[in-house]
């Protein structure tokens, strides 16, 4: 998809927009379901973002949920909406290989939970998207719409290029480090990683449980709201998942902000590395708030980022510990030397390595006192070149650890013309808000801070 791009047709329409005219009866599911398979044949020899792809089973299931609303029956919140998974996530008698050649036609006997929720909710099952292997750091066959010699991040490769080259109005991906935000900047599209434990795993490759967590990608802020509004909720296979009311998350971030929003620009370790045009973008965003931005120190974190790992690598071990038996030989270096490292790691320094969340929440809390969200980089600037390497995840892996909620923005443009985003993050279980801010900034920073205040 080229920069400015804008689809006049049904694959231009926001999630929210096609869900409303869906239920209304202005559009067929089948009508969906047509042009989107249509779009993908156009694009997907260039982009390749679809590990598995059935046109007829969409249509199925298309034509099944056109007939249950004419037939005056009931229909959900997502009724004929198609929907991206990550290939991780499990889908009854569809394959799902978790990015491992040893998994390769693998088919579960069971949808994953939130898998299940979509059904409930009359989303069509579009297809299995691209991950990297394992969900990990070795590339699949992906590349970033907007120029196919680059990277389109990982471990949501897949998820976030579909959704980016219009191929889907909306997918979800999985982030343990930064495989929602980053990919989601490198493809110009808005990511959300919600707060841990929102969003039930069962049935999705467990790689680290501390750290994994379920997140959408969409075009605009309330589609992603819809998407996490309708995956929320609480599962007892689910320990980090609590028996909590769901959050009405898109009526909040489609809602008016009371008073101005007030953010927090802070330069995350690793800002002295990132390229000058995201560095000087981020700077200028701040210095366009004026006196609704201020800036915010957060010292000591300079382990942060080992830390984090350290736990990443150490679950992963006992996680995929079946799957080495299996078949290590059939693993990328890269995956093994993970798994090595994690094998290594000590009883204590996991343990302690675990406390860490407790006491970022801690020195962020106050910080939250003062702001609606923190602002800083979503990605250390544009895609880089080349397939091979995916990326850092140097600016997430701060806010995964700590369990806060985060979304990517797609703001800015590089000279390259790949895009770059800017990420805020807010307090852990502030989801709604932190989405309604970044509603707000979209509006703000695209009217040149005229009017914005208004949205």
């Amino acid at each position: 998809m080229a920069r400015g791009d804008k689809r006049s047709d049904l694959t231009g329409l926001g999630a929210v927009v096609l869900r409303d005219r869906l239920a209304s009866g202005a559009l067929r599911a089948v009508e969906v379901v047509e042009r989107y398979l249509a779009r993908i044949a156009e694009v997907e020899p260039q982009v390749q973002a679809w590990a598995w792809l059935d046109g007829d089973y969409a249509l199925e299931q298309a034509r099944a949920l056109d007939t249950r609303r004419q037939a005056g029956r009931p229909i959900g919140p997502l009724h004929g909406v198609p929907v991206a998974l990550k290939d991780i996530i499990d889908t009854k008698g569809i394959p799902t290989a978790n990015g491992l050649a040893i998994d390769a036609g693998r088919v579960p006997d069971e949808d994953a939970w939130i898998v299940a929720r979509l059904r409930a909710a009359g989303a069509i099952i579009l297809g299995k998207t691209v991950t990297t292997e394992g969900a990990y750091m070795h590339p699949g066959k992906t590349r970033n719409p907007h120029n196919a010699a680059h990277t389109p991040g990982g471990s949501s490769q897949g998820s976030a290029a579909a959704v980016a080259a219009g191929m889907v109005p909306l997918a979800i991906g999985t982030q343990t480090g930064g495989s929602v935000i980053r990919p989601a900047a490198y493809c110009g599209v808005v990511g959300v990683k919600p707060s841990f434990g929102m969003i039930p795993r069962t049935g999705i490759l467990p790689q680290s449980p501390f750290l994994d967590t379920v997140g959408v990608f969409a075009r605009s802020v309330e589609d992603a709201a819809l998407l996490v509004e309708v995956l929320t909720g609480h599962d007892p296979a689910d320990r980090a998942t609590e028996a909590v009311p769901v959050p009405r998350m898109l009526d909040v971030t489609m809602a008016a902000v009371p008073v101005t929003p007030m953010f927090a620009f802070v330069r995350p370790p690793g800002w002295n590395e990132a390229d000058p045009q995201m560095r000087a973008a981020v700077e200028e965003v701040a210095a366009l708030l004026g006196e609704q931005c201020f800036e915010a120190d957060l010292p000591g974190l300079g382990e942060v980022a080992a830390i984090r790992q350290r736990i990443n690598f150490a679950e992963m071990a006992k996680c995929y510990y079946g799957i080495e038996r299996r078949g290590r030989d059939q693993m990328s270096d890269v995956l093994r030397a993970a798994m090595d490292e994690g094998k290594a790691v000590l009883a204590r320094d996991y343990l302690a390595a675990l406390d860490w969340r407790t006491l970022l929440n801690a020195a962020l809390n106050p910080l939250f006192e003062r702001c609606d969200a923190i602002l800083c980089p979503a990605a250390p600037g544009p895609a880089p070149e080349g397939l091979e390497y995916t990326g850092s995840a140097i600016f997430n892996g701060l806010w995964t650890l700590a369990g806060v909620p985060a979304v990517t923005v797609p703001l800015f443009w590089a000279d390259s013309g790949l895009p770059m985003g800017l990420q805020l993050v807010g307090r852990r279980g502030d989801d709604a808000r932190l989405l309604r801010t970044a509603r707000w900034l979209m509006a703000y920073v695209e009217t040149g801070a005229e009017g914005g205040a208004s949205q």
